[in-house]
């Protein structure tokens, strides 16, 4: 069912998310902790407190790939403008508004009313908060944000004129090899033929600069680790401690991915009023809360042999640390 939440000139922000009770999360959540092997989604890193805190991870000098990601934006730029006059630029898990500003403001000024800015996220707040930052910004500029589940809610996305797809920020490293294929799969269906996609990477590099990104000497990214817990505590009313356990970060080498894990400090028992028995976690316990998988040239090859869709640039750094990947929609799968 969808929503207006927001109706003024040039902007409009529907909401057409599935809404989920909170003992259907809690049940996810309680469902995982009661594995084997103890996992938590990343998507529940993501509160107000989580999204500041990652915030500031970006600016974090060791955090390489919202740098390089931002100057490869700036040599994308002309893409979109080059690509037509009225396009639709549809940013996938949009998040805050500073990438994307960097490609709009590559539109010159007088076309910027032909087009279209179409930010789809989950959070209510960040495409408001987006929607208005930007109509100050490019006040020409038409918005049309959607609230929606990305993963699993394309069709929520307005449909009929050319466009430009943007999926930033290494986003897709977050899936498994299997999953991240397979979405790309759904978008290729989505798209129309001769429409663009600009996909962001993390290429693989030395272990110890992806080691050194996930470990900050700030301890940011493990404030932003532990306040998972603090998400979970608030859906399935559990007593976690986040100073109980112990941020982990490393590269798997042979899953080709960095990891993110809590450990335990202690023996620690968490109760819930939505299970009967606690759940016992053991002193040196993992509870695995991200992945963060990392590319190779011949994987993006992979990702356009099996997808319909046929490279077209790619932009990278010096060190090729980072890619930005253009495809354009060729061929029905």
């Amino acid at each position: 069912m969808r929503q207006v939440y927001l109706n003024k000139p040039r902007i409009t922000v529907e909401n057409c998310l599935r809404q989920k009770d909170r003992r259907e999360y809690a049940k996810g959540i309680l469902a995982g902790l009661q594995k084997n092997k103890k996992r938590i989604s990343s998507i529940f890193f993501y509160d107000d407190k989580g999204s500041k805190l990652f915030k500031e991870i970006t600016g974090l000098r060791e955090y390489y790939l919202y740098r390089k990601e931002m100057e490869l934006l700036k040599k994308a730029g002309p893409l979109i403008s080059n690509f037509s006059d009225e396009p639709d630029v549809v940013e996938i898990g949009s998040g805050d508004c500073s990438k994307i500003s960097v490609l709009l403001e590559s539109i010159p000024e007088n076309s910027r009313k032909n087009t279209r800015y179409i930010p789809l996220d989950i959070s209510l707040s960040a495409v408001e908060e987006s929607a208005c930052r930007l109509n100050r910004k490019f006040p020409q500029l038409r918005i049309h944000g959607v609230v929606a589940d990305f993963m699993s809610q394309l069709e929520s996305l307005p449909n009929g004129r050319k466009s430009f797809f943007c999926f930033l920020g290494s986003t897709l490293g977050n899936m498994s090899r299997g999953a991240g294929i397979n979405y790309l799969r759904r978008l290729s269906g989505y798209m129309n033929f001769g429409d663009h996609f600009l996909l962001g990477v993390d290429m693989v590099k030395e272990e110890e600069v992806l080691n050194r990104a996930y470990n900050d000497s700030k301890n940011i990214t493990a404030r932003f680790n532990k306040n998972i817990l603090n998400v979970v505590n608030s859906y399935a009313e559990t007593n976690f401690n986040p100073e109980d356990f112990k941020h982990i970060a490393f590269f798997n080498r042979k899953k080709s991915r960095v990891e993110m894990h809590l450990k335990a400090k202690k023996e620690i028992n968490i109760t819930s009023p939505f299970i009967k028995e606690g759940i016992r976690i053991s002193e040196g316990e993992l509870l695995h809360t991200e992945n963060s998988h990392k590319f190779t040239p011949e994987d993006i090859q992979i990702m356009a042999s099996v997808t319909g869709l046929k490279i077209e640039n790619i932009f990278t750094d010096k060190n090729q640390w980072y890619y930005l990947v253009e495809f354009v929609k060729s061929k029905s799968l």
